[in-house]
């Protein structure tokens, strides 16, 4: 595999999963080690204790609707999510989300083609998303060079260190 495709486990969540829901406002001044053991706690309450690095979020539509709070992206980096594959996805959770790192692909189809557990392959750069478990194959959005470019550094921050010689 190249650093371009992703493979793990399957997290399904339904639509308009809100910013609310990945970063709870109650928390929002706690580490990020408090933070991230509140993730989804009211949609799936063994979230948190069962995701393992490397697992894959497969959303409905609307995925980071709500307010800007960069927390929500950075308590999944946290927990070890490695991609989220989403119907849609709010802007500002999308951009905030690869400026730390997270990769994020919108495919039509893809909440109706997979349930928790089965397997998931991703390719970043062309866009296709296959469900190992079933064979199924779906065309997502391809993520351009220079997305993806942020992504393998780590995220802006990284390449920014980078440019500046840090």
């Amino acid at each position: 595999m190249t650093s371009d495709v992703l493979a793990g486990k399957v997290w399904r969540f339904d639509h308009d999963i809100s910013t609310d829901l990945l970063s709870p406002g109650a928390y929002a001044v706690d580490s990020v080690e408090v933070r991230k053991q509140h993730v989804l706690e009211s949609v799936n309450p063994s979230f948190v204790s069962d995701v393992q690095p490397g697992d894959v979020l497969v959303v409905g539509r609307n995925f980071g609707c709500g307010s800007s709070r960069e927390t929500a992206a950075e308590n999944l980096v946290a927990l070890g999510v490695a991609c989220i594959v989403a119907e849609s996805l709010a802007r500002i959770f999308m951009r905030n989300a690869v400026a730390l790192g997270l990769p994020v692909v919108v495919c039509p189809g893809v909440h109706e083609s997979f349930d928790d557990g089965e397997r998931i392959e991703i390719d970043l750069a062309s866009g296709r998303i296959v469900n190992v478990d079933t064979g199924a194959e779906l065309q997502g959005d391809s993520l351009p060079p220079e997305m993806r470019e942020i992504l393998a550094s780590g995220g802006i921050l990284a390449v920014l260190r980078a440019q500046a010689g840090r």
